[in-house]
């Protein structure tokens, strides 16, 4: 018997309308879009704006693009996941929300934190699922509203993030195609360099928490650039030696677009060329749990059957990864 692996069959993204520009930065926050440009790669990001609209918005759109696309039945999904680190309440989960109000009525769902790694987290999950025999279509989410938890007076961080959100469909084949192989990995010390102090169990909401500004993003720069482009570089090249994968035939590396630097490192680890390597942080910034679906999503249409995309992230906690993905349909299709 074949062994059954899990194919992404169907990709969906949604960012909003919203554009926030370098140059309104330069308004908010003293910064230039000369130093943001040469420093992250960023030109322009996405913001969810209106009340009352949390990440589920960015999900539920993403999601409907994708059931649009593949024709799918959505009470025929098993099984949502949805990676993300700014959900719309602490319960219950997003998923649960962005699965009725799609009507992914069969469908158990759950939210998956690991900060930007959390789709490459929730992919090998919901390969798993798909490759154990248990399910038949596992939909994956990645997504945040980082500008939720956004401090606008700090420029160390408020230019990079932006917001969106994208999805992949994960379905069962026996051909030679799908979620190869992946390594994960995380480490607690991380906790010191990105984290947010306030909102959690630990430190509860209060007026003096809201004053001293603690429900936002913390990140020392420079550590984390050290620890990112180290460990995701690493990861990469070891699954592509794991996989006798080279620069020949490495189709695309799909990398984490939270720095151009640290892309560009890994892209060089990986000894790969900048027009194999997916890019799209000029234009949404760091989307965090996004990035990697909205990747997916921006360059479909170029994705060719059996073509390798080595995808690698980096994130808080710290949390790290890479997956060999061959891909199971040209782009150019809505369904293979």
């Amino acid at each position: 018997m074949n062994k059954i692996r899990a194919a992404i069959t169907g990709v969906g993204g949604y960012v909003p309308d919203y554009v926030l520009t370098n140059k309104e930065l330069e308004t908010m926050v003293e910064t230039t879009d000369e130093w943001i440009t040469s420093r992250t790669g960023v030109k322009e990001r996405r913001i969810l704006k209106g009340d009352n609209l949390g990440v589920s918005v960015m999900g539920i759109e993403a999601m409907k693009d994708m059931l649009a696309k593949t024709k799918i039945d959505p009470k025929e999904i098993d099984c949502i996941i949805f990676a993300t680190i700014t959900p719309d309440l602490t319960f219950p989960a997003t998923a649960n929300i962005v699965a009725t109000a799609v009507g992914a009525t069969n469908a158990f769902s759950y939210d998956l934190g690991a900060a930007c790694s959390g789709f490459i987290y929730g992919l090998s999950t919901g390969a798993s699922f798909i490759q154990s025999g248990m399910y038949k279509k596992v939909v994956v989410i990645g997504g945040d509203k980082m500008s939720a938890i956004l401090d606008y007076t700090d420029r160390t961080t408020c230019i990079i993030f932006g917001d969106g959100a994208g999805c992949v469909l994960l379905e069962p084949t026996t051909e030679d195609v799908g979620v190869i192989d992946s390594v994960l990995k995380s480490d607690g010390s991380g906790e010191a360099y990105l984290h947010m102090k306030a909102g959690g169990s630990r430190m509860r909401p209060t007026h003096e928490t809201v004053d001293k500004r603690l429900h936002y993003v913390y990140q020392e720069g420079s550590a984390v650039f050290k620890f990112a482009v180290t460990n995701m570089a690493d990861v990469a090249a070891q699954i592509a030696t794991r996989n006798n994968l080279n620069s020949e035939t490495i189709t695309w590396l799909v990398p984490h677009q939270a720095n151009k630097r640290i892309i560009d490192a890994t892209a060089s680890r990986v000894g790969i060329n900048e027009d194999k390597v997916m890019m799209n942080i000029e234009r949404y910034g760091n989307t965090t749990g996004g990035t990697i679906p909205l990747l997916l999503w921006d360059y479909e249409k170029q994705l060719k059957k059996g073509d390798n995309l080595i995808i690698a992230a980096f994130g808080g906690g710290f949390t790290w990864g890479a997956i060999y993905v061959k891909w199971a349909y040209n782009g150019n299709h809505n369904r293979h």
